[in-house]
């Protein structure tokens, strides 16, 4: 993946996420894909989520609890099969969302907040 890839990706992906439709936010991630974020202990008891149907399930809850929910992307960095998005949230805080993908599909992510 090359810098304009990624940044087209982010692009998408801010759309998506803005939209709040989780099926079409879900369509970037592989069925096996595994998510850590610290949030997701709040939300779902645990800090790494595996497969697409539990990321499901935690993303359906955390958009409930944060309907307000929207990324701008700040800037985005690449390295080979990884994308790097810097983004600020609906209450402006500084996020970092770290993705491998696979084959076009996100296989690992991580949040790292500010």
């Amino acid at each position: 993946m090359d810098i304009e890839e990624a940044q087209r990706f982010a692009a998408d992906w801010e759309a998506r996420w803005n939209s709040h439709d989780l099926d079409r936010v879900l369509e970037h991630y592989a069925d096996d894909v595994v998510f850590r974020s610290p949030y997701a202990v709040a939300v779902i008891g645990t800090d790494t989520v595996r497969g697409k149907a539990a990321l499901r399930e935690y993303w359906t809850e955390g958009l409930r609890r944060l309907s307000d929910l929207r990324f701008t992307v700040q800037s985005v960095q690449v390295c080979l099969d990884t994308v790097v998005i810097n983004y600020r949230n609906q209450t402006g805080q500084l996020v970092s969302e770290v993705l491998t993908l696979r084959d076009g599909a996100v296989v690992s992510g991580f949040g790292a907040y500010s």
